[in-house]
């Protein structure tokens, strides 16, 4: 495993739970008023009929992050954010769904891409060795049960690169999804996710836009079905059951629990979600020095302090969250993913801006 990581030092910074603290980095810049800080506020109507699958989500202003007990640095301090209305899928991207991107396009997701050697490197710093030709391969991040790990801080214990793994094959080349095509498709890497959302007439949302929606509504509610607990007996969210990670998991069907206020479903759990911002450890505390931040869309480019990874943001946690381990559900957690990046437990939703709601749902 370690060799595997080696090789693709941005395809392999996963997105759990903890989050690097460091130094100021990139600026995010904001549009800034100096409004009174209200409760969250509904802004807009809907301008016209939602499109296909979608919900309007009218937007308003909320208090953004956390400062609870589970809160990483990263998502502190809690800030006021105003976003507008938008129109957001109301489920994570299907198998069926991306398939129809594919075949119309005749697109490759970064899994199955070949692997340039001298690219690779040119990531590493100088005088690493070449990485073995058996990794040189298409291939992504499967998780992998382990019964005997020796704590939970280091995930190379249950996470493996395996050659042939891509949305096609999620458990690795023997697998199919066949009879998952409403699972949310996984293995996509960032730049895969924004050409299907280009495709379907959309984009993927902002961080502050996903998280003003999965609250559902209410302006501070730390999950997206409100502030209750997460109930074993009735989940409210699909992650990880028993003791981590001792067994096999993986995604199901989208829309099987119940949606949130704004009838959005799988805001907490079943794929981490893509977002558009780059991710940047200061980025609130940035923001809050500046007032209310309208529409605010992060960082304007990667972490740029020495040895920070370049990192988008993912949002929702997965069906591998658990309490003893990853909090990702919680409707504030933010997760740094490299860009180039896929693996067994990462989707993506998408905004819709076009009028139509860009090509239809299989």
């Amino acid at each position: 495993m370690t060799s595997a990581l080696a090789l693709r030092p941005l395809r392999v910074t996963l997105m759990l739970a903890a989050v690097s603290v460091g130094a100021a980095g990139c600026t995010a810049r904001p549009e800034i008023t100096d409004e009174p800080p209200p409760s969250a506020t509904l802004s807009s109507a809907a301008p016209r009929e939602a499109p296909a699958n979608a919900v309007w989500i009218p937007g308003g202003r909320f208090m953004m992050g956390s400062e609870n007990a589970h809160a990483s640095a990263a998502e502190r301090p809690k800030h006021l954010v105003h976003v507008d209305g938008f129109f957001l899928r109301t489920h994570a991207v299907t198998n069926a769904e991306f398939r129809a991107f594919v075949e119309a396009t005749g697109y490759v997701t970064v899994a199955e891409r070949d692997v340039d050697a001298d690219q690779i490197l040119s990531q590493l710093p100088p005088g690493t060795p070449a990485p073995p030709a058996e990794l040189l391969v298409p291939g992504s991040l499967v998780f992998a049960p382990n019964r005997h790990v020796a704590g939970l801080d280091d995930w190379s214990q249950w996470w493996r690169w395996l050659p042939g793994a891509s949305w096609r094959h999620p458990d690795g080349p023997v697998s199919t999804i066949d009879g998952k095509d409403d699972h949310p498709v996984v293995h996509v890497a960032w730049e895969d996710a924004v050409a299907y959302a280009t495709w379907a007439g959309g984009r993927l949302p902002t961080e502050a836009e996903w998280e003003f929606a999965a609250r559902g509504g209410p302006a501070e509610a730390e999950y997206a079905w409100g502030d209750a607990p997460l109930d074993p007996d009735r989940p409210q969210a699909h992650i990880y059951e028993g003791a981590f990670p001792t067994h096999a998991a993986g995604t199901r069907a989208v829309g099987s629990l119940s949606p949130n206020g704004y009838g959005l479903y799988d805001m907490a759990g079943n794929v981490w979600e893509w977002t558009n911002d780059w991710f940047a450890p200061d980025t609130y505390a940035l923001d809050q020095a500046r007032g209310v931040a309208r529409n605010p869309v992060g960082p304007d480019g990667p972490d740029r302090r020495p040895g920070a990874m370049a990192a988008r943001v993912l949002r929702g946690g997965s069906f591998l969250c658990s309490d003893s381990y990853c909090r990702g559900y919680r409707v504030s957690a933010r997760s740094p993913a490299a860009p180039d990046s896929g693996a067994s437990h990462i989707g993506f939703r998408i905004v819709v801006t076009t009028g139509t709601g860009g090509r239809p749902s299989p």
